[in-house]
C-alpha cells in the first residue's frame, strides 16, 4: 500500500500558498482601484450581495463528511480498495453538495427577480 501522507501534506501546502497569494493580489487590486476613485459597488454582484458563502461551504463540507462515511461503508462492505472508496465518495458527495447549493441560489435569485 502506497503511503499518501506526503502527497496530502504537499497538496495542503500548495493550496495554502495559492490561496494566500490570490487573497493578497485581490486585495492589492482593490486598493489600486479605490485609489483611482473607482466606486466600491464594482466588487459586488448585481443585487449588491456576494451570495451565500456560508451556506455553500456548509453544504459542501456536509457532503464531504457524508462522502467519508459512505467511503467507510463502501470499504467495509465491498472489496474496493480504501483509497478508491474514500476519494470517490468524497468527490461525488462533495460535488453533489455544490450542485445542490447552485439550485438553491438559483431559486433565490429567481425569487428576487434577477
Amino acid at each position: 500500500m502506497v503511503e499518501l501522507t506526503p502527497v496530502f501534506v504537499l497538496a495542503i501546502i500548495f493550496g495554502a500558498v495559492v490561496a494566500l497569494s490570490y487573497i493578497k493580489n485581490r486585495r492589492k487590486e482593490r486598493e489600486m482601484l479605490i485609489e483611482k476613485g473607482a466606486d466600491a459597488s464594482i466588487f459586488y454582484n448585481k443585487n449588491g450581495r456576494f451570495g451565500y458563502p456560508c451556506l455553500k461551504w456548509g453544504i459542501f463540507l456536509a457532503g464531504v463528511a457524508a462522502g467519508l462515511l459512505a467511503g467507510n461503508l463502501l470499504e467495509a462492505t465491498t472489496s474496493i480498495r480504501p483509497e478508491v472508496a474514500y476519494s470517490s465518495m468524497v468527490f461525488l458527495l462533495g460535488g453533489s453538495g455544490l450542485i445542490i447549493y447552485y439550485f438553491i441560489e438559483r431559486k433565490q435569485r429567481e425569487g428576487r427577480g434577477e
